[in-house]
């Protein structure tokens, strides 16, 4: 068995250039366990000094009381995909597409992110993808080694049940492509997601175009796939997770008996559970709960599943993805700081807490030793405000 995804070495070799010493002043700094005024030195890419006071020396950014939180951590976005596909059957030129989604994570605040990209592909019938996994992430290799990003890039693949080629795509992936997740999706009509057929149609035939009877006919597709490829490619994709060192995570668990699978399967984090049984089922087995931001602004799922709001209220909710809303990654956590009156732990579910989940051991807190991505916010009526991004140190946003 592959060690667990670690990413240090990589991380040295591959992201951006480390910049000059960053000295940051009288800021309230959002550590672990306190919000702390004093100041934060990074030097050659880390945290090299947390200090107490509100003193500002001479060659340091005065932050007038502003708040320094770590960089966020975003486990699953699907904003790759918009930039390469804005709108359906437009194929963007990738590189450009990559270099814009990149700079519009860093000016949002994320700092760390995991692209998330689906492999398993539909060749037959008007619901149809087409494998395109491979290729974009090649490009997305090719241009991190050669410095073009911002921000710190790591592969999601999200490992399609319902389709027709999932092994074989899985298997084009080895060790050196920086997997660092694999999450198993079941998209099958009448259940998890979408056990309201009409919010499945809804999404399906405004992003596809289909007709009444095209939807019905990618419904009965779909249930195919399912009966025919379903177990063998759960079970192959909890193999090849391991080959590739990732983390597993579940998706859109619904009830006890999902989660109980996910457990045998030995998932790390549980995506979108879409019910409170669900979410409780996931904290009786140690599973980390994650959930959309765009849910908890929002006030509730689009879909018509569990509101993270309540998770959060019942205590079972860990952490929070953009999902498709980048910029709603930073409003979530001051969103929960508001319903938990605890900062630090709000901030937790966007930086530490998927750092942790994804074995990221050299990011997510404002610790000594650390890398040096950070976050300058200023607070105007409770709402947060970016006023400077830092990757390693270097101004990104």
């Amino acid at each position: 068995m592959n060690s667990p995804f670690n990413a240090s070495s990589l991380t040295t070799l591959c992201d951006s250039d480390m910049s000059a010493d960053l000295h940051l002043a009288n800021a309230r700094l959002v550590l672990p366990d306190q919000v702390l005024t004093g100041a934060i030195v990074i030097e050659n890419g880390s945290i090299t000094e947390i200090l107490e006071g509100d003193q500002v020396p001479v060659g340091a950014i005065d932050c007038r009381g502003d708040l320094i939180t770590p960089g966020l951590v975003e486990l699953h976005t699907d904003n790759v995909e918009r930039h390469i596909e804005p709108r359906p059957e437009v194929d963007w030129p990738h590189l450009p597409a990559l270099i814009a989604h990149d700079a519009e994570l860093a000016s949002t605040g994320i700092t760390t992110v995991f692209d998330a990209m689906r492999v398993g592909s539909i060749h037959s019938g008007k619901g149809r993808y087409i494998d395109y996994a491979r290729k974009l992430a090649d490009e997305l290799l090719a241009a991190r080694a050669q410095g073009f990003f911002k921000i710190s890039h790591f592969l999601h693949l999200r490992a399609e049940i319902c389709s027709e080629t999932l092994l074989q795509e899985l298997a084009t992936f080895g060790t050196e492509d920086r997997v660092g997740i694999v999450s198993l999706m079941d998209h099958t009509p009448g259940q998890r997601q979408f056990r309201d057929l009409s919010a499945l149609k809804t999404y399906v035939a405004k992003k596809r175009g289909m007709t009444d009877d095209e939807f019905e006919a990618h419904v009965e597709n779909l249930l195919g796939l399912q009966k025919r490829f379903g177990a063998k490619h759960e079970a192959g994709t909890v193999v090849e997770a391991t080959r590739l060192g990732a983390v597993l995570a579940s998706h859109d668990d619904t009830t006890a008996e999902h989660v109980a699978t996910s457990a045998s399967n030995r998932v790390g984090f549980a995506e979108f559970p879409t019910t409170l049984e669900a979410a409780q089922a996931c904290r009786s087995h140690g599973i980390s709960v994650m959930m959309g931001a765009p849910n908890l602004i929002r006030g509730g799922s689009h879909s018509g599943n569990v509101a993270a709001e309540e998770l959060a209220k019942a205590d079972l909710l860990d952490i929070v993805s953009s999902d498709y809303v980048p910029s709603a990654l930073l409003l979530s956590a001051f969103r929960l700081a508001q319903i938990w009156d605890d900062l630090p732990r709000a901030i937790a579910t966007v930086t530490s807490n998927p750092a942790i989940a994804t074995h990221l051991k050299d990011r997510g807190a404002l610790k000594v030793g650390l890398r040096g991505d950070v976050l300058r916010v200023q607070l105007v009526d409770q709402m947060p405000l970016l006023r400077g991004v830092w990757s390693q140190g270097k101004k990104v946003g």
